[in-house]
Parts: C-alpha cells; structure tokens; sequence
C-alpha cells in the first residue's frame, strides 16, 4: 500500500491517523503542497486535482478521504475475517460526512499574515506554469489550478466568506461539544473513525495558535482533546511534527526552502 501525503494537510492526517489506528503497513511517499511536489506532472498523471492524500494498493488508487478510511476499514475486515459492529455506523458516517464538508483551507490562510501568504501563493503559481511548459499535455488541468488559486486569494478578500467558514466552523464545534457532554468519544464510548476526522481540526486550531478561543471556551471539547493527544497515532501522525518546538522546525524548512527557490528562480 502507498499513501502520498504530507503533515502540513489536514486529510493526510485523518488518512493517516486512520492507518495508524488500524495498524496497517504503508509506504510513506511524501508531497509537500507548501512548495508544489503536489504539482508534479508524475504525481498530476496520478491525481489530477493535485489535492493530498492519495492512497494507493496496487491498480486501486483513492482520492476521497473517507473513501480511503472506509477502504481502510474493509482491508482490516477482510484480513481479520471478524465484521465490525455496525450498531453506530450511521452516527460514525454522518460526523465524518460532517466534518469533511468545512472547508479548513480558508480558515487556515485567513489566520496567515498576508505577506507570508502572498508570497507562498505567488510561488506555487509560478510552479504551476513552470510544470504546465514541461507537461503542455497536462496545461488544461495545470490551467483549472491557477485558476483555483485566483479564486482562493479572492475568496480570502470576501468578508462573507470568511464569516460563513467561521460559523461552520463553530457551528461544529458546538455540535461536537454536546456530543461530548453525553459521551467519551464524537460517536460514543470507544474511539472511532469520527474521532480520526475530527482530531486534525482541532489540531489545525491549535498550530495557528486559537485553541483557546475556539477549544479552550468549550470544556468538553477541551478534555477530549487532552485524551486525544496522549494516543499513539496522534504522536506518530500530528505530535512528531508539530508539537512544542517541532511545529517551528518543521515550518522553518519549507520556508527556507521557498525562500531560495524563489530567490534562485527553480520552480
């Protein structure tokens, strides 16, 4: 099995997080969507939405993240020969169906100061044109990106749409924080793949520095999300990259690694 993915992307970490829990063997293939390997042509010729993670066992290649989950969990199945219990199946499905429809891409660029922001934009679209002339049988697809890219930095000027992103995004975790007064877990007492979607975004509010706002106002929310970190997978998937003084090395090298191509011009 290989899984293309990185640590920066939210659904890599429920991806992996899911694999880790389930304790699959996988092939780690890293892409850094920070300074474009997702834009590769080889890596487009694969996933031509270009979006992290892509999981892949043999010919059969996911791009969904809870498809990839819902695979994850079939292999288990198959290969333990021992069904699952499905009394809350409906419940697990309609928290992740949940979680994955807020869109955490604006919320995370709209809390990254523009000159930082502006700058990484500005990189990834020369990177795109640079790949468009290597591949021009791809530029219609590399086209559909820069394009992605305009409207995002346009949707990031748009004060409604920063609004309606943040009252998901409380309306979430409001709902999570009723969940949380009646049960141990998003789904019930034991943990589940509605736990491995919803993990990474409270992880996301801590990395960009509003955990107390948005997880340290709700007290439910706030235990759980120190029973949480103490899992293994979440060490392995979130933890060795950016807690403490690791999210600064981790940040730190994509930067500098931006900061020269740029000055050096190698898209």
């Amino acid at each position: 099995m290989q899984l293309y993915h990185h640590p920066y992307s939210m659904d890599s970490q429920k991806v992996r997080l899911a694999l880790e829990e389930k304790g699959i063997d996988y092939t780690s293939n890293h892409a850094n969507p920070i300074t474009g390997k997702n834009m590769d042509s080889s890596f487009f010729r694969m996933n031509p939405t270009a979006k992290l993670p892509v999981f892949q066992n043999g010919a059969h290649i996911l791009f969904d993240t809870i498809e990839i989950i819902k695979y994850i969990e079939r292999v288990v199945e198959v290969s333990s020969g021992v069904e699952r219990s499905t009394n809350n199946d409906r419940e697990i499905n309609e928290w992740m169906q949940k979680i994955q429809r807020w869109n955490p891409k604006i919320f995370t660029l709209s809390h990254v100061p523009d000159k930082y922001r502006l700058f990484v934009s500005k990189f990834l679209r020369r990177v795109v044109i640079a790949r468009m002339a290597e591949s021009p049988d791809l530029a219609s697809v590399y086209h559909l990106k820069l394009r992605d890219a305009y409207e995002t930095e346009d949707k990031l000027k748009n004060l409604d749409v920063l609004k309606d992103n943040e009252e998901e995004l409380v309306q979430l975790l409001d709902e999570a924080e009723v969940q949380l007064s009646e049960t141990s877990y998003l789904a019930g007492e034991e943990f589940s793949m509605a736990d491995v979607m919803l993990i990474p975004v409270l992880a996301r509010l801590a990395l960009l520095d509003v955990e107390d706002e948005y997880i340290g106002s709700r007290p439910n929310i706030s235990e759980y999300w120190k029973v949480v970190k103490q899992r293994p997978s979440y060490k392995a998937v979130i933890g060795n990259y950016f807690s403490g003084w690791r999210k600064y090395r981790t940040l730190l090298k994509t930067w500098c690694f931006v900061c020269v191509r740029s000055v050096l011009r190698k898209y």
